[in-house]
Order: C-alpha cells, then sequence, then structure tokens
C-alpha cells in the first residue's frame, strides 16, 4: 500500500478542496403553473407532473 513520504502542504491541501463547490439547484417552470420547480419532481405548488395530479405533493403550509 502506498504510504505519502512527506506532510502534504496547507496551499495543496486547500487548492485540492477549492474545486469541491456545491452546484446551485437546478429549477423549471411548471408546465401547469408557471411556478418554479425542480426537474422530474411534482411541482409543489398545483402538485402536477407529467400530466397526472398528485395530491401529496401540493405545499399544505398555507392552506387553511
Amino acid at each position: 500500500m502506498a504510504v505519502p513520504k512527506r506532510k502534504t502542504s496547507r496551499s495543496n491541501t486547500r487548492s485540492r478542496r477549492a474545486n469541491w463547490k456545491a452546484a446551485p439547484t437546478a429549477l423549471t417552470t411548471c408546465p401547469r403553473c408557471s411556478a418554479p420547480r425542480q426537474p422530474h419532481v411534482a411541482c409543489p405548488n398545483c402538485g402536477t407532473y407529467n400530466g397526472r395530479h398528485y395530491a401529496e405533493a401540493e405545499r399544505t403550509e398555507h392552506r387553511a
């Protein structure tokens, strides 16, 4: 098994870790209500995906 002969410097460690960035979440618009939603996920606003309605996907926090 390979073992490093020297300690990795801070600049090498930090430059290697600089590439680990979080990618922004991709958003598309819902074809039914034009609300932003994630692709391949049911719309949280109207609850539709691929022409079907899913009641479990709708937001319930603003409902009375």
